[in-house]
């Protein structure tokens, strides 16, 4: 066979990366060695499985296991597996570039991070490899995939080439060799060329893998050097929970999660009866990077009898989920099942209907009994858990049971919906809100002002997806949702009513022309000028029909590619302002059309803006605001 040897130019952000990893970006430089052995892991759980699915494929795996080789005298560390092994495409592939999108925001945030925060991010962005940097001059790795012949060997410092090189003396399998800088406290650079090290950090991280994690111990005075296995193997999830040490769950979500961090909440279950299956489930406390992202990781793992099946089971989780880390072993599936297959699968839909509901259950307790931890999961996770009031119809009365917003009751704090309904004023029989893209924008907003003038509490509400979700749920305990911004308001109690009717028919009366007239000026752009019941001291706002979908909402489907009608919207004066009752006193004397005309494009302008809306036109409103503040000097 003819070797083939290349030299190649890292990818220029993988570059980047590189650097940042070099000069100790990273405080915790052990997660190199966790990194490691979790790529080596989940090398031997593919081999295991392809072995299974393909019984042409001739593969030895009587004895899988990882092998970690210690050279105090080259200052080398090895990390050895049997497993399935890569081929030069992927080499170069995975390990040459970073083979995902948004690697320059991955940087961005690396740059940005403080120590913990970095750590974070490793093998988020599927860069564990690279964390060998952090520890090493330079780095060597030997593979062969499983069912070929022929090897390679890629090696490089870090310096922006490396090596690839085919080879016909590679084992089966994956070792890298960690040729190591000398150590260094100060940069809490530790000796792992030294066995206790390695021991400990392997303890530490990796005791739960379900592989063999072994070392050959020189043997003392010259005798036979023995093979120590590091790891105890236990699967955490089939052992009862009173028989786990928290610590030992806390290494377990690192391993699954590739969190630096501590999970907010741990939940141990497991089902019995027709279906067997074991789960293993954290709550982050904090937000993944790629939670909003297409491609952005799941977190469940699947298991059948302890064998690892795929990873990111998308179909025992649903997507308004995804934050959830951990493991579900199940008993009774076959090992080559499909994703495909998943989706249809019975017994998966009721494993699924039994998490979901666990899940959303300890998040309830969480709010109940735990104030401060549900207030940090809300804030991390709030915005994706809404998503199920629009996939989930089965839980939509537990989420919204859940829902914690902002609103006008409180300055900072949030309020549930049950909350709100407790604290309804008497006779109020809907649930205000208003939805915008930031509360100081909603709180200065004219749609606000009767309502705070009359004591009227008000849901603000600034996630895209509370734009569709109110219109979509309607009602929460028989109370129905309603926005500020739609439809007639009407906040007078039946008394006030009677003493303002008069006034009312008065107002309509002489206000009658010069709506008739706005709404023949502006008729291009709204469907209908008003007089207005929500109005206490802007002159003018803008509002929906009480179906229209709000100017939000029409956005976020025009992005989306879907065509939609022009919607118009409704223009409502306040009939006690001074710039409106000057507006009908120059229509009544016969102003010049053109002027009033003017006059009302820019009343209407100060309203759409006043609501954080778009001109169509922004010069010409410039252009006509700055003759007519000429004309007043």
């Amino acid at each position: 066979m003819t070797s083939r040897t290349e030299t190649l130019e890292f990818q220029a952000e993988t570059r980047q990366l590189l650097q940042l990893m070099v000069h100790s970006i990273y405080s915790h430089k052990d997660i190199f060695l966790r990194e490691l052995i979790s790529n080596a892991s989940d090398a031997l759980d593919k081999l295991r499985l392809e072995s299974l699915v393909d019984s042409d494929l001739d593969v030895d795996t009587t004895d899988l296991h990882i092998e970690l080789v210690i050279d105090p005298d080259a200052r080398a560390l090895t990390v050895r597996d049997n497993g399935v092994g890569m081929s030069r495409e992927d080499v170069v592939s995975l390990i040459g570039t970073i083979a995902r999108s948004g690697t320059a925001e991955l940087l961005r945030k690396l740059k940005e991070s403080k120590e913990n925060a970095g750590n974070e991010l490793i093998g988020q962005f599927g860069v564990g490899f690279y964390s060998t940097f952090m520890v090493a001059d330079r780095v060597t790795l030997l593979t062969r995939r499983a069912g070929q012949t022929e090897g390679t060997r890629w090696e490089s410092s870090g310096e922006g080439t490396y090596v690839v090189e085919t080879v016909d003396d590679a084992p089966q399998g994956t070792s890298v060799t960690v040729h190591l800088k000398p150590a260094d406290d100060e940069d809490n650079l530790h000796d792992y060329a030294d066995r206790n090290t390695i021991r400990q950090i392997v303890k530490r991280y990796s005791d739960f893998i379900s592989w063999p994690i072994r070392t050959t111990v020189p043997g003392v005075d010259d005798g036979e050097p023995t093979v120590e296995t590091l790891n105890s193997r236990k699967a955490l999830w089939a052992r009862s929970r009173d028989e786990v040490a928290e610590e030992e769950y806390r290494d377990f979500y690192r391993h699954v999660s590739h969190d630096w961090t501590d999970p907010l909440e741990t939940i141990h279950m497991r089902g019995e009866g027709t279906f067997e299956y074991e789960a293993l489930l954290f709550l982050p406390a904090h937000a993944p990077y790629d939670l909003y992202q297409a491609d952005g990781r799941r977190g469940v793992q699947l298991y059948v009898k302890r064998v690892f099946v795929m990873d990111d089971c998308a179909a025992l989780m649903p997507n308004y989920l995804r934050f959830v880390k951990g493991v579900v072993d199940a008993h009774d599936l076959s090992l080559n099942i499909s994703r495909e297959i998943l989706q249809q699968d019975r017994q998966i839909q009721i494993v699924r209907r039994r998490l979901v509901r666990k899940v959303l259950a300890t998040v309830k307790e969480m709010r109940t009994g735990n104030p401060e931890r549900f207030a940090t999961f809300w804030a991390e996770f709030g915005r994706v858990v809404k998503e199920g009031l629009l996939e989930d119809a089965d839980n939509t009365e537990t989420i919204l049971d859940l829902v914690s917003v902002a609103s006008t009751h409180h300055d900072s704090d949030p309020t549930t919906l049950g909350e709100y309904v407790a604290r309804m004023k008497e006779g109020q029989g809907d649930i205000y809100y208003a939805t915008g893209e930031n509360r100081t924008m909603l709180e200065n907003s004219p749609h606000l002002e009767a309502f705070r003038a009359k004591g009227y509490e008000v849901l603000l509400l600034t996630d895209p997806v509370d734009e569709v979700w109110v219109e979509r749920v309607g009602q929460f305990d028989g109370k129905p949702l309603r926005s500020i911004a739609k439809g007639q308001v009407d906040l007078e109690t039946e008394e006030e009513r009677k003493d303002t009717e008069v006034a009312r028919e008065q107002q309509n009366k002489e206000y009658a022309e010069l709506l008739t007239f706005l709404g023949g000026a502006l008729g291009d752009t709204v469907k209908e000028v008003r007089l207005s019941s929500r109005l206490t001291t802007s002159p003018a706002c803008i509002v929906g029909d009480a179906h229209d979908i709000t100017p939000t909402l029409e956005k976020m489907y025009r992005a989306m590619g879907q065509e939609l009608p022009p919607v118009k919207r409704i223009l409502e004066l306040n009939p006690t302002h001074p710039l409106v009752t000057a507006l009908r006193v120059a229509h009544q004397r016969g102003d010049d059309t053109s002027t009033l005309t003017e006059t009302a494009e820019l009343v209407y302008g100060t309203a759409l803006l006043a609501e954080g809306g778009d001109l169509a036109d922004p010069a010409r409103f410039a252009r006509l605001l700055a003759d007519r503040l000429a004309r007043t000097l």
